[in-house]
């Protein structure tokens, strides 16, 4: 794995949902529930995995870090561009806290280099905006 200097920034977002954890787990984990909240993807919650996230712009190559059910989810999510200056080489890392009304879903992306502006600024609305489809996808869940 990469190593993540200390001059590189990263993006959290944390929301209490009202669902317990192994719920939102399930969103986190199962391939078409994620294409439904994040993007298309081949994902399988198996450790080493390899795995793509597709959108309308391209995708990014990603493989799965850790895993502990339940609790937390840890995969790299690498962006390659032709323009080098675009290239993201990140670690996104979802946390799940039970709490008295749910769950507390923390999600932390590392590895935002300080000339990576567009990027972060990306990532910080993007999650926001993947965060709310999370949460409308769990609304239609079983």
């Amino acid at each position: 794995m990469n190593q993540v200097s200390a001059e590189t920034r990263s993006v959290v977002v944390e929301r209490e949902i009202a669902y317990p954890p192994e719920k939102i787990w399930r969103a986190l984990t199962q391939p078409y529930l994620i294409a439904e909240w994040l993007m298309k993807n081949d994902f399988e919650p198996v450790m080493g995995h390899r795995f793509k996230l597709s959108g309308d712009w391209g995708g990014v190559d990603c493989q799965v870090q850790a895993i502990e059910p339940y609790t937390t989810l840890s995969y790299t999510w690498n962006y390659t561009h032709d323009d080098v200056a675009y290239n993201l080489e990140s670690v996104v890392t979802f946390t799940l806290t039970p709490t008295q009304a749910g769950t507390r879903l923390r999600m932390e992306q590392v590895g935002f280099r300080p000339d990576q502006k567009q990027a972060f600024g990306g990532a910080k609305l993007g999650w926001q905006e993947h965060f709310t489809n999370l949460e409308k996808a769990l609304a239609r869940m079983d």
